[in-house]
């Protein structure tokens, strides 16, 4: 079984300017719910700055973030 993989980039510097010069931290907050994330898995492997991670759905339905 193959899992998702998300991937992760750093922001540009002109994103960076915008999201410091905004009024609102909040309003440049992403939301987005884990059932869109997993897609119906049970774990997702995110990766970022050439390591791995996994977010991980546990039985008592908590979410887990390990490397």
């Amino acid at each position: 079984m193959s899992l998702p993989v998300l991937s992760l980039c750093k922001p540009s510097l002109s994103r960076s300017v915008q999201l410091a010069s905004s009024t609102s931290a909040v309003a440049a907050t992403r939301h987005i719910s884990s059932q869109s994330l997993l897609d119906g898995a049970r774990e997702l492997v995110i990766q970022h700055q050439g390591s791995e991670y996994h977010l991980r759905l546990t039985r008592n339905d908590k979410l887990i973030l390990t490397k």
